[in-house]
């Protein structure tokens, strides 16, 4: 039997917390950064109340996973099941905002994946371990969903997806990190272990610091400023143990997922404005690539394994 926090059942409802003037808050960060008056401290600290703030209308669950890690998840909205599955360094709260849209035509899975948040973290760790989280879920909501993944998590959604078979109806993924030609340098073989020792040895900050430029390509200069205003940095930094998790979803090893449902995707480019995509549902080699935050359209795969070139936001898509 499924069960959660305190011997709860599987799908016991409680009430979310309610957090003092969540509203005012959010409309003080919007007049503490206007106001000259005020110092910054104010502002972050008011901004972070409001960015991490618990949806109220949300209805607060726990399910076990098969290796008994608790697995928190937020339920909103009515309709067909749809999960969300967050990209690195992410817990739910960086969900909310789409739950909260999608949640006027689905029910929406909004979860901690394992390690983040309030989920627990049994080790030793496996991407098989995360399937099964997607999985418990899943049995918990009715026995099948749609699943929407971005970045890592996307990786993630499409190994579930291909393991899982028809418990995943549907599934989207919004820039899984493929680059698969050369117009970016490889990561350096020891990328994992890097991210390992620092974590391990008390410097969580410099890790997330090594993952933006080395792992998404940002510029050290953007980094440092994000290190030192971005108030969700201390966040980032408390699940900076989780990113050998994601590492090791993006490589791949020699798992080759073959999906042969219904599937949409966001064009994923390169700096130089193209890029390939390999065999359908086949994972590729990660290489480092900045996510791109413009409006984007759902473009359907090929139902047959094709090469594919084009501009990002053109009509040539995978």
């Amino acid at each position: 039997m499924l069960a959660g926090r305190n011997g709860e059942q599987a799908g016991h409802e409680r009430s979310a917390p309610s957090p003092p003037h969540s509203s005012t808050h959010r409309r003080r960060a919007y007049g503490l950064a206007r106001d000259p008056r005020y110092s910054l401290s104010q502002f972050l600290y008011v901004a972070n109340r409001a960015l991490n703030r618990t949806d109220i209308d949300a209805k607060q669950k726990t399910v076990t996973s098969k290796d008994g890690t608790l697995v928190a998840f937020e339920q909103t909205g009515a309709g067909p099941v749809v999960i969300l599955v967050t990209g690195a360094l992410a817990d739910r709260s960086g969900t909310r905002w789409l739950a909260k849209h999608l949640a006027e035509h689905f029910t929406v899975i909004n979860y901690d994946r394992r390690g983040r948040g309030k989920s627990t973290d049994t080790q030793p760790y496996a991407v098989e371990r995360e399937v099964e989280d997607i999985e418990a879920l899943i049995d918990a909501t009715g026995g099948s969903a749609f699943v929407f993944g971005v970045s890592s998590g996307a990786v993630l959604a499409l190994e579930a997806t291909s393991e899982l078979g028809g418990k995943v109806q549907k599934l989207f993924l919004y820039e899984p990190p493929f680059i698969v030609d050369d117009s970016r340098p490889p990561m350096p073989a020891d990328f994992g272990n890097q991210i390992t020792e620092m974590v391990s040895e008390g410097h969580p900050s410099d890790a997330v610091k090594l993952f933006f430029t080395k792992g998404m390509g940002n510029p050290p200069f953007a980094v440092t400023i994000m290190r030192l205003l971005m108030p969700g940095w201390s966040k980032m930094t408390g699940t900076a143990h989780t990113l050998r998790y994601d590492l090791a979803i993006l490589s791949g090893g020699s798992r080759r997922p073959t999906i042969t449902g219904q599937t949409m995707g966001r064009h994923y480019g390169t700096d130089s404005g193209s890029g390939r995509r390999s065999e359908r549902g086949v994972f590729s080699p990660w290489r480092p690539g900045p996510h791109r935050d413009a409006s984007y359209r759902p473009v359907p795969l090929p139902r047959r394994p094709q090469p594919c070139r084009g501009s990002y936001g053109s009509q040539s898509h995978c």
